[in-house]
């Protein structure tokens, strides 16, 4: 049998061939056509007696293997789900590469450059791909806001923060503010994060790293009526976002509702004015209360038990060890060099007592301890002749632990639209956007470590993770029947972490047998199967 390949289809010729007078001369028997050329090298080996026995050790070589179900499967659901449309509605190759770094990410949550196969060119697989992504991220958005908003809807918002190591000294976002995730010293950018009320990201900003969470809510909102069409929407925001300064900037704003929680100061100054009373906060039941000042506001007053405990446990071991500190200093400033004893070796000097410590630099190891616990306001302290004196303001303590577990949700949308328990419930979803949070920060994506230099790439960056968390989100939503079924605490067998790592294992492999090579995938077991085909039914638009 001979293999023969005009215009690139392969057939086999099955022929014999014999000498006559001198001559070789051939005689044709059939033709083979239809298959594949490693089917018919196969073939060709059999008639030829070349085929090696299956027991033996040389019949079946694995030339090289990759991980195939996870990335296939993620893949086949960001097609589904239309994202390829969405980056751009032409076929191009940056697309293509986009796909590849977005499922990367999620399937390896590490390098960019992880989901792209082949030799990898850096410049055009990742930079230039990101730059066209920045420049068509506001219509994706937009898409997206189209796709899972809807008038008169819950628009969730919530900020963070992301901290940086190393030098940004040409970056406009790098800058030092109030540190979300405890890193002091270091400079940070600031994201902001939009969802629908279950959870869904539709859009991501970068702010320099320094701005007050309030500051943000005005031209957030604008964005949303005006580039997402949104003519009515209520804004959920978290604590302290919807300021009274924002209340009378967006008080002309039509088919704007918002639902926000009032900071430990504002609830104070409603204690002050006695719109409220600290009886009415209760764990049973949800108290309303409204203020003859501002018509329209709602303020409903929750406490939750398990928070007012670990409030207080809190401030019970930051007040110890404002204790221990401010003891150690005042018994430092009381105890006494060693006197004036001589030596007992000749020629030596007796040492002379220390110093007493002046007030300034007893008063300046006092605040760093008060600094760093923040327990100043319960504390009476003073220096004199050298000595500390201090005291815990025990009325204080006790007057703060009676606010411990209470909060105040203030909204302005009418009781006959949202009653109280709903609007506590609507403020309660933010948790949802704190879950992307820990998803884009720590669990799988990571939007740190931050390589780039360059602002714009630091955007591209970040909308690159949250493409990729989108596509976390859906994946989520069709697994729900088989992560919902699998128990809680202790007893869950199963996260999203663990699914993508169980379809890793189906593998896609470079095969070599008796000459001929060929691609051969790893059969599902039940179970991967069972995800595969969740992954791939469309679930109902939450």
């Amino acid at each position: 049998m001979e293999i023969q390949s005009p215009r690139k289809h392969h057939y086999g010729l099955i022929r014999s061939s014999f000498r006559l007078d001198g001559q070789v001369h051939h005689t044709n028997h059939g033709r083979i056509s239809g298959l594949p050329l490693a089917k018919l090298q196969l073939v060709q080996a059999a008639f030829r007696g070349d085929v090696v026995p299956l027991d033996s050790p040389d019949a079946f070589q694995i030339l090289a293997s990759r991980a195939y179900g996870a990335s296939h499967a993620l893949l086949q659901l960001a097609r589904e789900l239309e994202l390829h449309q969405l980056l751009y509605s032409r076929k191009e190759p940056w697309v293509g590469a986009a796909l590849a770094m977005i499922i990367g990410r999620v399937v390896h949550a590490g390098s960019k450059l992880a989901g792209v196969a082949g030799k990898i060119d850096v410049d055009q697989h990742c930079y230039e791909v990101m730059d066209r992504l920045l420049e068509r991220q506001p219509a994706i958005q937009r898409a997206l806001a189209k796709k899972h908003l809807q008038n008169g809807q819950l628009v969730l918002y919530d900020i963070t923060s992301r901290y940086f190591e190393g030098e940004y000294a040409a970056s406009e976002i790098a800058a030092f503010g109030y540190n979300r995730d405890g890193k002091r010293g270091h400079e940070q950018m600031v994201l902001g994060l939009i969802c629908n009320e279950a959870g869904c990201p539709v859009g991501v900003e970068v702010f320099p790293g320094n701005p007050q969470d309030a500051s943000t809510v005005p031209a957030k909102i604008a964005q949303i009526q005006q580039e997402y069409g949104l003519s009515e929407l209520i804004f959920v925001g978290d604590c302290g976002m919807i300021t009274q300064a924002n209340s009378d900037q967006l008080k002309g704003v039509g088919g704007l509702q918002t639902i926000s929680a009032l900071t430990h100061r504002q609830i104070v100054q409603l204690l002050e004015r006695k719109v409220i009373t600290l009886e009415l906060f209760d764990e049973r039941a949800i108290t309303e209360a409204l203020d003859p000042e501002a018509s329209g506001k709602r303020y409903c007053l929750c406490r939750n038990p398990e928070t007012a405990k670990r409030e207080t446990q809190t401030r019970q071991h930051l007040l110890e060890l404002t204790r221990q500190h401010l003891e150690a200093i005042a018994q430092g400033c009381q105890q006494k060099a060693p006197g004036g004893s001589p030596d007992k070796k000749i020629g030596t000097r007796p040492r002379l007592a220390a110093k007493a410590p002046a007030a300034e630099k007893i008063g300046a190891r006092v605040g760093r301890v008060l600094q760093r616990y923040k327990m100043g306001k319960f504390v009476v302290w003073s220096v004199a002749a050298g000595k500390l004196e201090w005291r815990f303001d025990q009325e204080k303590i006790q007057r703060e632990q009676r606010f411990d577990g209470c909060y105040v949700i203030v909204a302005d949308v009418p009781p006959e639209k949202m009653a109280t328990a709903q609007v506590v419930a609507s403020h309660k979803k933010l948790s949802l956007v704190e879950q992307a949070f820990r998803n884009l920060k720590t669990v799988r994506l990571e939007v740190r470590p931050v390589f780039h230099k360059k602002d714009a790439r630091m955007r591209a960056h970040v909308f690159l993770c949250l493409l990729a968390y989108y596509v976390q989100w859906q994946a989520q939503q069709r697994l729900q029947p088989l992560l919902a079924g699998d128990g809680a605490g202790k007893k869950r067998q199963r996260t999203f972490e663990n699914v993508i790592a169980h379809l890793t294992t189906i593998r896609s492999n470079r095969v070599k047998t008796n000459g001929a090579e060929f691609q051969l995938r790893t059969h599902a077991e039940s179970d991967q199967q069972k995800i595969l085909t969740l992954l791939s039914e469309k679930q109902p638009e939450p």
